[in-house]
């Protein structure tokens, strides 16, 4: 048996092993309604997939950020119960960016090494054109370290380097267009505050707002998405 990605299913020992916790974190995480149960296989043995894989790793990023457990559990409770392993892959990615600086400058092996796979010429573009790899002095890159496990599932991706850019440039301005408005929204909520308020109130509405705006996004392209699938198979 295998998983809808074609996987094969793991053990609760098995994913304990490969995400780096221990097999009574998972059952409490399971307790806690942080993790969906496992499927039932043969000889009643729990099954984990890749989504538990995924979720495991965006609960252990929302640690490093110092969320709480109660915290974690109100940020995977707003999340759509339809997200594949890829959208909590974005989540995750998106949690890491929180960070004050992820961007670190390494060799090409070492880039290669944390991308867990050969690099060729072609990959570097369309990692550069994604604003996760830029070439520094010599045989060195600065990497976005919080970006790059991402950017390397999108190589597998058919887009082509120019699209990449196009897109890039389409999620920039809107993105700035977002930020700008909120900006101006909460402006007069803090007017009154001091500055130790004012930097309060942004690292709790940083993540609030990420991830509304990452959930409304992915909602909204997938609708897209799916609208012109269909209406390319009426053609």
């Amino acid at each position: 048996m295998t998983t809808e990605l074609g996987e094969t299913p793991l053990t609760i020992d098995e994913l304990a092993a490969r995400t780096g916790v221990t097999v009574r974190t998972v059952r409490f995480y399971g307790s806690k309604g942080l993790l969906p149960p496992p499927a039932i296989g043969p000889r009643r043995v729990g099954q984990y997939g890749p989504e538990h894989v995924a979720r495991l790793a965006l609960i252990e990023e929302l640690q490093q950020q110092g969320m709480t457990l109660s915290a974690i559990e109100r940020y995977l409770r707003q999340l759509p119960a339809d997200l594949t392993p890829h959208d909590l892959a974005i989540h995750r990615a998106v949690v890491a960016s929180w960070a004050p600086d992820t961007v670190d400058t390494v060799s090409r092996r070492e880039l290669e090494r944390r991308a867990g796979r050969p690099l060729a010429p072609g990959d570097l573009e369309r990692l550069g054109a994604m604003n996760v790899v830029m070439e520094a002095e010599g045989d060195t890159y600065r990497v976005d370290s919080g970006l790059l496990r991402l950017g390397v599932q999108l190589l597998d991706v058919p887009l082509s380097h120019e699209a990449i850019l196009a897109a890039r440039k389409v999620l920039t301005e809107h993105s700035r267009a977002a930020a700008h408005e909120l900006a101006q929204l909460f402006r007069g909520e803090v007017a009154e505050r001091d500055a130790r308020d004012v930097k309060s109130l942004s690292a709790h509405m940083h993540p609030w707002v990420v991830q509304a705006l990452l959930t409304t996004f992915q909602r909204s392209l997938r609708e897209e998405l799916s609208g012109w699938v269909t209406g390319s198979g009426t053609d």
